[in-house]
């Protein structure tokens, strides 16, 4: 039996981190980061979220046709786009589309913003359509452990107004479960703390999530099955369990 504690996961994949303005990030880790568009090598996400959004728009069909607009942010950044934004548009218009800096998913860089190419693109607010090809994008999502992070009926949860156009990285099967419930990632850990969630992924494999308030997350392969645990910031933890995994 392997028992991780809180800070040993918290320096290790940060999948199921909840980041907002009661949840701060731990610290200012820098993620292993990567292009997932090779025309932006500027825009940069966590490795793995990387790969595997570049898969999941070409899967859509989307190549040349969705672009990523903003994705890891280093705090100063993340300071610099609340001030400028503060001054240039208010502190109604901020708070609602701006995270407060040390409170952004972006600075975690599992979150990332998309656009339709267009010759214009606002960066605060860039158009990301429900039809088309976007909306290819959003159906393949999920399988990708990609989730629409910021709906118009979570507001009042997550304290962010709408953003059809910020895509969240939590990975499989979580980003398919959150799908299946309808509930954002916040509702998602409260849903947790009352059930253990059961998903079956394509291949036939069925995979257990339970969420533990415990100080100490066991990981034990003995049984053949694997185990997964991440913190996820809000003081528990989240395991993942997958049968039939040779």
């Amino acid at each position: 039996m392997k028992v991780l504690t809180c800070s040993e996961l918290e320096t290790s994949r940060r999948d199921l981190m909840l980041v907002n303005r009661s949840h701060p990030l731990p610290d200012s880790t820098v993620p292993e980061l990567a292009a997932p568009d090779p025309a932006y090598p500027e825009i940069l996400m966590e490795r793995r979220a990387s790969l595997l959004l570049s898969a999941c728009i070409r899967a859509a069909g989307g190549e040349g046709q969705i672009i990523p607009v903003s994705g890891w942010r280093s705090h100063a950044e993340q300071q610099a786009i609340w001030d400028d934004t503060m001054k240039k548009e208010g502190p109604s218009f901020t708070r609602s589309y701006v995270a407060y800096p040390g409170c952004s998913e972006h600075e975690t860089g599992l979150a990332i913003d998309l656009a339709l190419a267009a010759p214009e693109i606002d960066f605060i607010r860039p158009n990301f359509p429900y039809d088309g090809v976007c909306g290819s994008f959003r159906r393949l999502a999920p399988r990708y452990g990609f989730v629409e992070r910021y709906r118009a009926d979570k507001q009042a949860v997550t304290g962010i107004a709408a953003e059809p156009w910020h895509f969240r990285y939590v990975g499989v099967p979580h980003a398919l479960l959150m799908e299946h419930y309808g509930v954002c990632l916040e509702e998602y850990l409260d849903l947790l703390c009352r059930q253990e969630l059961t998903c079956t992924l394509e291949n036939g494999r069925k995979v257990y999530v339970s969420r533990t308030d415990d100080h100490t997350a066991g990981q034990n392969t003995s049984d053949g099955c694997v185990r997964q645990a991440f913190c996820d910031n809000a003081g528990g933890f989240i395991l993942t369990r997958w049968e039939g995994i040779v």
